[in-house]
């Protein structure tokens, strides 16, 4: 069981990175380095691993409080590498 969501949680994972990539063949505006993906693929993978990990239990409403938190703190973690809405050390700009 342990090893399908591992597998499901990658395939989805490299889906969603492969659109940088592809991007970056097209155009400049894309900049990505194997950083950006090795960073951003890990956030990927824990966030997602986590969110089914949660599902797969009894289906109530702290676990959708939980679901909820888990997206919120991707999201947050996401736009402070991407633009530094927070002024941290790890912040892209």
């Amino acid at each position: 069981m342990l090893s399908k969501k591992i597998k499901t949680v990658s395939l989805i994972t490299f889906g969603i990175l492969s659109i940088p990539f592809i991007g970056m063949q097209f155009t400049s505006e894309i900049n990505w380095t194997l950083l950006d993906f090795v960073v951003m693929g890990g956030l990927l993978f824990f966030t997602g691993f986590g969110i089914i990990t949660i599902l797969q239990k009894k289906r109530g409403t702290l676990n959708m409080i939980y679901v909820g938190l888990m997206i919120l703190i991707f999201l947050l973690i996401w736009a402070e590498l991407a633009v530094g809405i927070f002024g941290s050390p790890f912040a892209g700009s």
